[in-house]
């Protein structure tokens, strides 16, 4: 049972048909006994890093994603869903996270004509072997909405896009994961990532096939 944590953030809806397109069961809940229980999580995400984790806290959902990361239970972050993984995010001043992964987010510094936010379809490139990219070609394409970026650490960048220089488009570390770009909406891809993610991340790290795209 994959748990898909439901804060308020606008896109819920569309990751829940996206995940159970691919196979899942899913429960869409805000109660922390459900998160600890299940098998696998999903943290999707629409808005500001201090709107999710002000929602985070008031459901009193901070530390139950936290003792299942640390069990090592397959976590999936989406867009800001990835950015409350890191320590501190910089969104509308300075905002602590959940703490999971090193770094920071900080605001897109690019110069005209790119705009911020970087909205629409951009390529992801495998920088380390993961399963939860197999299976997609090289240079998938997949749909991007934001204008923070996460500053992670090359030990825990899956792969990367390019919008004005290179930025973490996946991280992970051990079972947890984050993707910059909505697989919810990027087609084909974002089907595979979630497929994936349900069929080929488990908590003794097995899983079959290609662990990286390409």
């Amino acid at each position: 049972m994959v748990a898909l944590i439901d804060y308020g953030a606008g896109n819920v809806r569309s990751v829940h048909k996206a995940l159970r397109a691919v196979g899942a069961e899913v429960a869409l809940t805000r109660s922390p006994q459900v998160v600890r229980r299940a098998e696998k999580v999903v943290l999707p995400g629409v808005g500001a890093f201090a709107d999710c984790m002000d929602s985070l806290a008031r459901l009193g959902l901070v530390e139950p994603i936290r003792e299942v990361v640390a069990r090592g239970v397959p976590f999936l972050g989406i867009c800001v869903g990835m950015q409350v993984l890191f320590e501190y995010g910089e969104e509308l001043g300075g905002h602590v996270g959940l703490g999971l992964l090193d770094g920071r987010v900080v605001r897109f510094d690019i110069e005209a004509p790119l705009k911020v936010p970087h909205t629409g379809w951009n390529q992801v490139v495998a920088t380390r072997a993961t399963p939860l990219l197999a299976g997609l070609p090289v240079g998938a394409w997949a749909y991007f909405n934001h204008g923070y970026v996460c500053r992670a650490s090359q030990v825990d960048t899956l792969a990367t896009a390019d919008y004005g220089g290179p930025f973490a488009a996946v991280v992970g570390r051990g079972h947890l994961y984050g993707v910059q770009f909505h697989p919810e909406k990027s087609q084909s891809v974002g089907l595979q990532v979630l497929r994936n993610f349900v069929e080929g991340v488990w908590r003794d790290g097995t899983g079959g096939g290609e662990v990286s795209n390409g």
